[in-house]
């Protein structure tokens, strides 16, 4: 039968590559990568990167253009659904083609494939067709989140606080008041702009991980428009952007955090 790796390679460090996933880029045949353009070339060039360090010599590589999500969409939950549909449909026949009924075939995953993902929502999609069958095993990354803890030398929690991981859509809608440590990603929209006046410092980050890392960190009225202009210079001049941040508030008595909720 066929086998599936689904293998979590960090937030773009190759010394963030943990050795079960450097074992399991070793048993693997052929890897899958999601071509996303000429823009996200960086992304193809360090999978490349990895496979060449660490994958077997005569490990083949097959690309797979990855669908446009349309963005446009009224209904986001839907997009995404439709267009990991079509993600499914490509890997399903490049699976079916590439890989023989006896191969090993990895997928490279940027971070931790359980964080904000798909991967893995579309491999059970292609199961769930039952036209091809195979057995798949995932190896956990190092996560953009955790990267950005290490790099600004935080932890993610206080002592007997919890955390929350959310995203910019949601951060968009409400600034959660039951929790002083929230971490965003997908935030296409400098979210935490609207929070200026809230008690917050920010600790931001872009390409965590890579050469073209960026980091800021402050209290968030006096770095959110800095932030707001590195973040838009530095895509225009990549053409893509991943960024993560973690909004604190600064530490008030339990009293008044509880009167400030609504």
């Amino acid at each position: 039968m066929r086998t599936i790796l689904i293998i979590g390679i960090g937030a773009g460090d190759p010394g963030q590559l943990t050795l079960a996933a450097t074992e399991a880029m070793r048993r693997a045949d052929v890897f899958f990568l999601l071509d996303k353009g000429a823009e996200k070339h960086d992304l193809i060039a360090l999978r490349q990167e990895l496979m060449a360090g660490f994958a077997r010599p005569d490990h083949r590589a097959v690309e797979v253009r990855d669908p446009d999500r349309d963005r446009s969409a009224d209904g986001y939950v839907r997009a995404v659904d439709d267009w990991r549909r079509e993600r499914a449909d490509l890997l399903e026949a490049a699976i079916a083609e590439h890989l023989p009924d006896d191969g090993c075939g990895a997928f490279l995953v940027w971070g931790d494939p359980a964080l904000y993902d798909s991967t893995l929502a579309v491999v059970e999609d292609i199961l769930a067709r039952q036209r091809i069958t195979f057995t798949y095993t995932v190896i956990p990354g190092i996560s953009s989140v955790a990267t950005l803890a290490a790099r600004h030398r935080i932890g993610l929690n206080r002592v007997g606080r919890p955390f929350l991981v959310t995203t910019g859509r949601r951060l968009a809608a409400q600034l959660p008041h039951d929790v002083d440590d929230i971490v965003v990603m997908l935030d296409a929209h400098c979210a935490f702009t609207q929070y200026v006046d809230e008690d917050l410092d920010i600790f931001w980050g872009a390409y965590l991980g890579t050469a073209d890392e960026i980091l800021i960190a402050g209290y968030l009225p006096d770095v959110a428009e800095c932030i707001v202009r590195t973040r838009r210079e530095a895509r225009e001049r990549k053409g893509w952007i991943m960024d993560t941040y973690l909004l604190r508030r600064r530490d008030r008595p339990i009293s008044a955090r509880a009167a400030s909720r609504p």
